[in-house]
């Protein structure tokens, strides 16, 4: 789609979470603004976002023996990350054919792209030891299906680990969250994106208006996972979920 095409309207960012095509109009939406992605996720995060990634691999405790499937990867900067701590495989998988056009471009690692949705992945039951999502999850059209997905792919003993965006619990920092998420962010991102879509409407609405992490955990836990460890990062801005697979 063109980057002019508005996507996301007043209406529809009261309620993302419950539109009936919401995974049609992100993959719309991710498609629109794949060439500036990274460079805005850079930028607005203040280079806090390799860090984040940096530290999402540190805690899912890479072997060489592990098989990891990222999903959602957009354009690749997480399968990057664990890549790099050299791993027996990466697979990146997203639905947004521009992104993944975007990763395939970066030849610096050894990893498999395949064109998929989250929520009906094509490969057999336990087929990789860890599962990873970056900035991904809220975006699903079921969290429950997506995250019940990454359940079925992984091995007994296997390990999923969520990177996602969430509000401060205290309140300066919230507030002052809010204030350069809601205000600045949207409009100056949208220039450096040159995306007319809505995007940047969209995504900090996606995150006020989704799970806390004490919810968010307690959804990997119905989705049957026997342990999950929540650590917030930069202020509670972003929360790192590492959920195991009982052996």
């Amino acid at each position: 789609m063109s980057g002019d095409e508005r996507v996301w309207t007043n209406e529809l960012l009261d309620k993302p979470h419950r539109t009936a095509d919401k995974a049609d109009r992100v993959r719309r939406m991710f498609n629109a603004i794949a060439p500036r992605y990274e460079l805005v996720n850079s930028v607005f995060s203040f280079g806090r976002d390799a860090a984040w990634r940096r530290e999402a691999v540190k805690l899912a405790s890479v072997r060489p023996d592990d098989d990891v499937l990222d999903i959602a990867c957009g354009t690749g900067d997480f399968a990057r990350a664990f890549a790099s701590a050299s791993p027996r495989s990466v697979v990146g998988t997203d639905f947004a054919h521009a992104m993944l056009l975007c990763a395939t471009r970066r030849a610096e690692i050894a990893a498999r792209w395949c064109e998929a949705d989250a929520q009906r992945l094509p490969f057999r039951d336990g087929a990789f030891s860890i599962t990873s999502c970056a900035f991904g999850v809220r975006n699903f059209q079921s969290l429950d299906d997506g995250l019940a997905e990454m359940y079925r792919v992984l091995r007994p003993g296997g390990r999923a680990v969520i990177l996602e965006f969430t509000t401060p619990r205290n309140r300066l920092a919230r507030a002052l969250n809010g204030l350069y998420s809601n205000r600045f962010m949207p409009v100056a991102a949208s220039w450096l994106a040159r995306d007319r879509s809505g995007a940047y409407r969209y995504l900090p609405q996606s995150v006020v208006s989704f799970l806390d992490a004490e919810q968010m955990a307690q959804r990997l836990r119905a989705a049957g996972f026997a342990t999950v460890n929540a650590r917030p990062m930069t202020m509670g801005i972003v929360t790192i979920y590492v959920a195991r697979k009982e052996r």
